[in-house]
């Protein structure tokens, strides 16, 4: 299934379900990072949540036997494509979670496909630049202005956290089109590639932790919330949420699947308003909805949209068309293989 194949027969309420299931688990793990971060060092929390998803992971490939790659040229660029789409963002999203509201931190994630479009562009020519991508992307960075707020001053703890979570979205922004350039042509499946991502990201984590924050606490020693949402990032946040968001890829096209980034910044917000009290400044939910705007209209959701050249006629130009930017994050290959983790 490719990136532009849709659903002919399938109706509505057999994937609605499971796709309004993802966007609220995705959503929701900025509140369970919020959580956890008040007991363990955000390195310490990306170090548990990583490997809990990658046991997660292996006991499924184990259930539907599948396995790990076995050429060492897949492992070489997985060093890559963990540290800049697992280890290093979801770390940063835990210092930014420190200074900002949750809510905040899932409205900053959806800013990741401005990131990824100009990258794929200009340094891994995975994709192509049109006049439509160019004016979203104007739209999109417009908005984040807007949610930073520039006119009220920049600087403090506040702003520091926004930023990391910026940085965060830049790093899915890097790793995103590496992985379609180097590692999206494998024959192996999205779930072994996502499991053997989150494993060399485990290995990251350990020897980079202790180095940084000092030997991790033992899980006895943690509250129930807190190792509550250690288990909810790693095993429902990126184990049961793959499987769902495969399912959601086959039945409903990954086209479709991949626009569940939309919903979850708005469950982001809601969940940190109703369980945690957060509140946020009139620009910010404004900022977010010209970021998601701008994102729509860059991959072609919004506006005209030129006739689709059939795949031989693609390869025949020696042009691959451009589609929509997916987010790393419950994202979407053009091969129709989810990208490996969650939020």
């Amino acid at each position: 299934m490719t990136g532009h194949t849709t659903p002919d027969r399938a109706a509505l309420r057999t994937w609605l379900p499971g796709f309004l299931a993802l966007a609220a688990i995705w959503g929701s793990s900025f509140l369970f990072i919020k959580v956890g971060i008040a007991e363990l060092h955000p390195l310490h929390l990306t170090l548990y949540r990583v490997a809990t998803g990658a046991a997660t992971l292996l006991v499924v490939l184990v259930l539907l036997r599948d396995r790990l790659p076995r050429e060492p040229r897949v492992w070489v660029h997985m060093v890559v494509v963990a540290a800049f789409g697992v280890a290093i963002p979801f770390t940063l999203f835990g210092y930014g979670e420190q200074r900002v509201e949750s809510m905040l931190a899932g409205i900053w994630n959806a800013t990741t496909p401005l990131f990824v479009l100009p990258l794929a562009v200009l340094v891994f020519r995975t994709e192509r630049l049109t006049a439509r991508a160019a004016v979203g992307l104007g739209l999109g960075f417009l908005g984040v202005l807007v949610v930073l707020g520039v006119w009220e001053g920049v600087g403090g703890a506040h702003f520091a956290g926004q930023l990391m979570c910026f940085g965060a979205a830049a790093c899915y922004g890097v790793a995103i089109p590496y992985q379609k350039r180097f590692v999206a042509g494998s024959a192996h499946s999205g779930l072994s590639l996502s499991a053997a991502q989150l494993l060399v990201a485990t290995a990251q984590l350990a020897v980079v932790g202790p180095l940084v924050a000092g030997v991790p606490p033992a899980p006895t020693g943690l509250s129930w919330p807190v190792v509550g949402s250690v288990l909810a990032l790693g095993a429902l946040g990126t184990g049961l949420a793959f499987v769902i968001n495969l399912r959601n890829i086959r039945m409903a096209g990954a086209s479709t699947a991949a626009t569940v980034t939309y919903l979850v910044p708005i469950f982001a917000v809601l969940i940190g308003a109703l369980v945690l009290g957060e509140r946020l400044n009139w620009h910010q939910p404004a900022g977010a909805l010209v970021v998601l705007l701008g994102v729509a209209v860059a991959q072609g959701l919004l506006g005209p949209r030129r006739p689709r050249r059939t795949p031989a006629a693609a390869s025949s130009s020696g042009v691959e068309p451009l589609s929509g930017v997916e987010p790393l994050s419950g994202g979407v290959r053009r091969s129709g293989t989810p990208s490996a983790a969650g939020r």
